[in-house]
């Protein structure tokens, strides 16, 4: 597999993949993934990170709903017995 190095620090390497994705490699030659690779990128500039929009509020209310009034019935069936 052929990488491009990017950029060359003293802490990391970055390479970009024929697939266009990048590769973060630390000193020791080891792979960094996860959010460590992700706050790498996004300080070199090299990918944004879009925060996801906010789910609107009503279905959660009324699913909050949905939850109480399914509930309910058991409650009153186990104090029945």
């Amino acid at each position: 597999m052929s990488m491009k190095l990017v950029k060359k620090t003293d802490d990391y390497s970055i390479y970009q993949r024929r697939d266009e994705r990048y590769a973060v490699k630390d000193a020791n030659k080891n792979a960094v993934n996860g959010e460590e690779k992700v706050k790498i990128l996004v300080a070199e500039g090299l990918v944004e990170v879009k925060v996801a929009q906010p789910v609107a509020e009503e279905p959660a209310e009324e699913a909050a709903a949905e939850e109480a009034s399914a509930e309910a019935p058991a409650e009153e069936e186990a104090s029945e017995e």
